[in-house]
């Protein structure tokens, strides 16, 4: 879903993209090359001649199909697409993590966090396959970083909306136990793809992973409600939360990368009436 926002940026804004997917897409923005990032081979073929890579390919979250197959996609297709760019010389890379790698989106046996708004210090403690295939993602980010010098920024996303999602959320904006496992984060696929270009285009970052959400939550209740209604237990706030303001923070990749979220909720539902 977001790789085709992301393609989309990167063409708008003047850069020769080469699409990898393992089918064609419904909209041909640039060309398309159908290949299996799990074949290293096939994905040294695909990067060959690039300048840099932004790879968001990966079964997207748990339970979609078995737990070890999602693990093998996600770790096999990553180790891959930076082995093949370290290889051949590309210098930077943007990778897919994930919000779930702070383990509480599918736990199973339920954990909340231990301080908001969460930073990319906060614990991450996953159960199951998906969570793990996100941190082992950032690991071999910083090993090739290591060992090649590429730079790799690992985007810790939180929920991702398309615009065309955003009629969906009067459906939960007033009840708190929805979205409580991503403690309420969203991230709009276009404000996504715009900080997978500042990470391509920012230099000395070395290997880093950032948390990217919107700075407010997807919930018309403050913040400070949403955690008293289901997660009492929390009391360390290590940032203002008497508003809606997001949980999950997302301060490090506007420093780094000079990036802010532009496109809010309340908002786009306004465009959506019109």
């Amino acid at each position: 879903m977001l790789g085709r926002w992301v393609v989309k940026h990167f063409v708008e804004h003047g850069y020769e993209v080469l699409n990898v997917d393992t089918r064609q897409p419904e909209e041909s923005l640039c060309p398309t090359l159908i290949v299996d990032l799990e074949d290293l081979g096939q994905t040294y073929g695909a990067l060959a001649g690039a300048d840099a890579v932004v790879h968001m390919a990966a079964i997207p979250r748990a339970g979609m199909v078995p737990p070890e197959v999602t693990f093998r996609n996600n770790v096999m297709s990553t180790y891959n697409v930076l082995e093949a760019a370290s290889g051949l010389g590309i210098k930077k890379a943007v990778i897919a993590s994930s919000e779930s790698s702070y383990g509480i989106c599918f736990a199973v046996h339920p954990i909340g966090p231990q301080y908001v708004p969460m930073d990319e210090a906060h614990p991450q403690l996953p159960q199951d396959s998906y969570g793990l295939s996100k941190i082992v993602g950032e690991q071999t980010a910083d090993m090739f970083s290591r060992r090649s010098g590429i730079q790799v920024v690992s985007l810790r996303l939180g929920n991702v909306i398309p615009p065309e999602w955003y009629e969906r959320f009067p459906s939960w904006i007033h009840n708190p136990e929805e979205r409580e496992r991503i403690l309420w984060s969203y991230i709009d696929t276009r404000d996504a793809a715009e900080a997978c270009r500042l990470a391509i285009e920012a230099e000395g970052l070395g290997s880093v992973a950032l948390n990217l959400a919107s700075n407010e939550t997807s919930m018309a209740i403050s913040s400070k409600e949403l955690m008293a209604a289901r997660y009492p237990e929390v009391t360390d706030f290590r940032g203002p939360i008497e508003g809606h303001e997001s949980l999950l923070n997302s301060d490090k990749a506007m420093r780094l990368l000079g990036w802010e979220p532009k496109f809010k909720w309340r908002e786009q539902l306004k465009l959506l009436d019109k």
